[in-house]
């Protein structure tokens, strides 16, 4: 066997990623007012591509002389051969590449819900709602304006100082002797300032602990006195529901311990939470989810999903005087523009075809609700709709349904399956969820619900489930054992 260094040539085929290919890979995970933005941008880069006026059919993507997004040819021909070397946009970028689906139809529902023309996938146009929210004020803008009528000079500087270390839920987070420190001045004079901002609207603001935030409050309703004062220095206890140490710390019968505990429960430990809080931004649905005679309609969201045009006359009016450099830019700006519809009609029969399939897969669930939600994979999606699980995890990714239920991400659909006890189909965790907390919403507040019990319970309904499971569930929800209930509603009965 010989050694030596030589050359040789080997044939062999291979599928390459191309930018084009990535790209629409990446669409796939996009929500649609990230795509719009998308849109936005390549219409920037791109000079033959333009943005369609609103008309009816709003969202479709279309090109002259090429297939529309109504026409199925056009997602076909983009699966069998591609625009770009043959490439399918059902591609896993980080396994070797396989061709997983041999047709793109979107099956019995066509995601057309005949709203054609009403705005906002079908709803009638209504006036935007946020646009009447006015800005509210922030916390520090708040207490600054109340500083100014209060303090001046020197003294409005060091409150202006202690209101930046005020933390959003209105707590003073830093520390007074760094804040005289920096400013130069006596620790007592920062304190008697600090005194001054503890008065300002809202009540509590400008605390150090929980304690001195409850303490001001008190203050200023005028319950102040030695036995509150002992009440608020053991706020353990009250957690706890210790109420028979209390009592005895407090040196106060039963109705003034509950009248003092209902007055502590009416302060606010987070006064500076109601200001400074960002605008909240309403979650657009992708997906409009509607029953139809014996089934259910599945149509995209088209309000949010401007219309692409290619603009042919516009290339060949620049190609009939261009230069041989500029002829070869147009072409390669033609070829992006038609390979950009063609994903972007692509992405949308992809989005289709998945929610038509978790339609059908949890049509229980839009029936009759979520404890009729069944177990559902990824795996299992893919493999009815014949594509690949990477693809339907980017589609489901970021995007929400509306349906009659509400406003759902597409990856609450997916559960975990909890075996039955009594042998028959498995069930949705987010079902047994949604029991253990009917139970506990409806236990006796005389007779707390242990978790052994939530168990006998749940096995009673049909769910095989073990106590470690039950209390996972539990905190989850945000629900705590039955002690922490216990003592809670023996406060709340207070």
């Amino acid at each position: 066997m010989s050694l030596a260094p030589r050359l040789d040539l080997r044939q062999s085929q291979s599928l390459v990623m191309t930018p084009q290919l990535q790209q629409a890979i990446r669409l796939l995970a996009l929500s649609n007012l990230e795509v719009e933005g998308f849109i936005a941008e390549e219409i920037d880069k791109n000079p033959l591509l333009d943005a369609g006026g609103g008309d009816d059919d709003g969202g479709a993507f279309e090109t002259p002389d090429a297939p529309v997004a109504g026409d199925p040819a056009g997602s076909d021909e983009l699966l069998a051969t591609g625009a770009a070397g043959g490439e399918t946009l059902d591609v896993d970028p980080g396994d070797t590449f396989h061709h997983d689906c041999a047709s793109d139809g979107v099956g019995s529902l066509d995601g057309s819900l005949g709203m054609a023309g009403t705005g906002a996938g079908g709803f009638d146009e209504l006036p935007d709602l946020d646009s009447f929210a006015c800005d509210d004020i922030s916390l520090t803008d708040h207490l600054l304006q109340q500083a100014g009528t209060v303090v001046a000079g020197a003294d409005l500087f060091i409150a202006s100082a202690i209101i930046d270390q005020i933390d959003d839920c209105g707590y003073l987070s830093g520390s007074l002797l760094d804040i005289a420190g920096r400013l130069g001045v006596p620790l007592v004079r920062v304190e008697t300032v600090l005194a001054v901002v503890q008065t300002f609207d809202p009540g509590g603001v400008g605390a150090r602990s929980l304690a001195e935030c409850l303490m001001i409050q008190a203050k200023e309703a005028d319950r102040y006195d030695p036995c509150m004062a002992r009440l608020i220095d053991n706020l353990d206890l009250v957690a706890r529901g210790a109420l028979p140490q209390l009592r005895r710390i407090c040196d106060v019968d039963d109705e003034d311990l509950a009248d003092m505990i209902r007055e502590l429960r009416g302060y606010d430990p987070k006064p500076g939470c109601r200001f400074g809080g960002e605008r909240t931004q309403s979650v657009v649905p992708d997906l409009f989810i509607a029953p139809r005679g014996a089934g259910w309609a599945v149509e995209i969201n088209g309000a949010t999903l401007p219309r692409v045009l290619v603009n042919r006359g516009y290339y060949a009016e620049l190609a009939a005087c261009g230069t041989k450099s500029s002829k070869a830019w147009l072409s390669d700006c033609l070829a992006s523009a038609n390979w950009l519809v063609k994903a972007l009609d692509q992405r949308q029969r992809t989005i289709l075809k998945v929610a038509t399939e978790i339609v059908k897969q949890q049509e229980a669930f839009f029936r009759h609700g979520v404890a009729h939600l069944r177990p559902l994979t990824l795996a299992k999606v893919a493999e009815a709709i014949e594509m690949h699980e990477s693809t339907v995890s980017r589609v489901t990714s970021n995007k929400y349904l509306s349906c009659p239920r509400g406003l759902f991400e597409l990856k609450y659909f997916f559960t975990s399956a909890i075996q039955s006890a009594d042998g028959g189909e498995a069930v949705s965790a987010l079902a047994v969820k949604d029991a253990i907390r009917t139970l506990i919403a409806a236990e006796d507040p005389k007779k707390i619900l242990s978790d052994d019990t939530l168990v006998d319970l749940l096995n009673a309904r049909g769910f095989d489930i073990a106590r470690r499971t039950v209390a996972k569930y539990r905190e989850a929800l945000g629900i705590g054992s039955s002690v922490q209930r216990r003592r809670q509603k023996a406060l709340a009965g207070a």
